[in-house]
């Protein structure tokens, strides 16, 4: 959880310190989206150490066997806001939202606890 939580602020004070905001409707302080995402850590966590999410190759959390309408509330949520995240600082180091999202991949697959569902870059799961 702590090498989640650290990654999760070091992403975000990375287009924090840029000076980036995310869209949605409206742009948005990327502030708000940290806070939610802090607010989400705990469930997304469980929801992985359970074996019903798991880590895909583009950054993003996806669901597997076992999951619940709640479950995919809260992967549906943590999913935008992690784009919203990763295409913040595409605009800031002009590299593409995919390609930072891809890098990000990489860093959790490799930082997953024992357990945890990843996806690897050829698009195989496996477990940790």
């Amino acid at each position: 959880m702590k090498i989640a939580l650290l990654f999760r602020l070091a992403l975000v004070s990375v287009a924090a310190v840029c000076g980036l905001a995310v869209s949605g409707s409206a742009a948005e302080p990327l502030g708000a989206v940290k806070a939610r995402m802090d607010r989400r850590l705990s469930a997304v966590d469980a929801l992985k150490d359970r074996g019903v999410v798991g880590e895909n190759n583009r950054g993003l959390l996806e669901t597997r066997a076992g999951s619940t309408a709640a479950d995919e509330r809260v992967v549906a949520e943590e999913n935008a806001d992690r784009g919203a995240v990763y295409a913040a600082i595409a605009a800031q180091t002009g590299e593409s939202a995919e390609a930072v999202a891809a890098k990000r991949a990489a860093r959790i697959a490799a930082a997953a606890r024992p357990g945890q569902w990843v996806q690897d870059a050829a698009g195989g799961w496996s477990r940790r």
